[in-house]
């Protein structure tokens, strides 16, 4: 079925072959077409994948106005059952039934991996969908965007420092990052390069033996709320900060990758309440999609997008400056720098 919400359109779909629930959310395509990652991970109902999709492709919009891009924001979630095996048959039905939902799309929407899928994924939906992005190099693509990620969330956490310390460095001060995925690991590693102290968190309990060798101190994530530090990292999935941690956490500034981090936006105002520095996820995790959509689209070389990439860290210092400035939020700030982009070029082509 296709519903006109306030996205501009959801399609839930389900596959002939794999028969899961594929559901595309195209929240604005004022910009441009539409970008956003496949999601292929469990959930309690399709319902509950619908409405990660629904949020998903909001804050996709915003990161691509707040970045500049002349692109809009959406998602596809791949809605699993909490029982079911994901065996390689079902993964391969699974994609063969979203190429064909994507190529229907007829290039207003374009995709690339998220959580529960690769670039090798995407090679496999390339077969008979154009309209993907991040393939391993050796098919012409970008491959794993979690480098230039992380390379965007420590910009941004060296403006926010600079914005709460008084300078850029993080040397010396006490990091929590959590989640030892793809791009939290990626931040850690550069964080302790920086001479930070950094203690990892994860609900994965076998991450321990990795994070430890890497010398890092393991945090359980039970103890993140209340455990002194400097910085938190949110760098696993949304939902983290809800008022009751915001009111728990003892730290002065929060930066990190996972999509849609706050429980609700007045938990931003709570935050500042708290005199903690928040920088909106939307505007932090930018990096991959800068970064593929300036190589794949622009035909920038590496070292130019990867400095595309680095101007995150001036977008965030505008946004706290004015923060400050305004006495308001950087929620605030950021979205109405997101909004403005929008309603100037909205019912404008490319």
């Amino acid at each position: 079925m296709t519903q006109t919400l306030e996205h501009e359109e959801v399609t839930v779909h389900r596959g002939s072959r794999s028969g899961l629930p594929l559901i595309i959310a195209i929240h604005s395509r004022a910009l441009g077409p539409a970008v956003g990652g496949i999601r292929l991970r469990r959930y309690g109902s399709w319902r509950e994948g619908l409405a990660d999709a629904l949020r998903l492709s909001e804050a996709m919009t915003y990161k691509c106005a707040a970045s500049g891009l002349d692109f809009g924001g959406g998602k596809t979630v791949v809605a699993l059952d909490q029982h079911a095996e994901l065996t390689p048959e079902l993964r391969a039905a699974a994609l063969a039934d979203l190429g064909e939902l994507i190529a229907a799309h007829e290039g207003t929407y374009y995709a690339g991996p998220d959580i529960g899928t690769t670039p090798d994924d995407m090679a496999v939906l390339r077969r008979s969908a154009p309209y993907v992005f991040c393939l391993p190099e050796e098919h012409g693509g970008t491959g794993d965007s979690g480098t230039p990620t992380a390379t965007g969330v420590l910009a941004a956490l060296r403006a926010g420092a600079d914005h709460v310390f008084g300078t850029a460095s993080l040397s010396g001060r006490t990091v929590i990052v959590s989640g030892y995925g793809s791009v939290g690991s990626r931040v850690a590693a550069g964080l302790a390069g920086d001479g930070a102290r950094v203690l990892v968190s994860d609900v994965d309990e076998s991450k321990r033996a990795a994070v430890e060798r890497s010398g890092f101190t393991w945090l359980a994530p039970a103890r993140i709320p209340g455990t002194p530090a400097d910085v938190l990292v949110p760098a696993a999935v949304g939902g983290v900060l809800s008022p009751e941690t915001a009111a728990e956490l003892d730290v002065r500034l929060v930066v990190g990758p996972a999509n849609n981090q706050l429980t609700d936006d007045s938990v931003a105002e709570l935050l500042a309440a708290r005199d903690i520095v928040w920088v909106p996820d939307f505007v932090a995790s930018a990096g991959g999609v800068v970064y593929t959509l300036g190589r794949e689209v622009d035909g920038l070389t590496r070292e130019e997008a990867v400095r595309r990439v680095l101007g995150i860290g001036d977008t965030v210092g505008l946004l706290l400056d004015r923060s400050r400035e305004g006495g308001t939020t950087p929620l605030a700030e950021a979205k109405s720098l997101a909004t403005a982009r929008l309603a100037r070029l909205a019912g404008v082509g490319r």
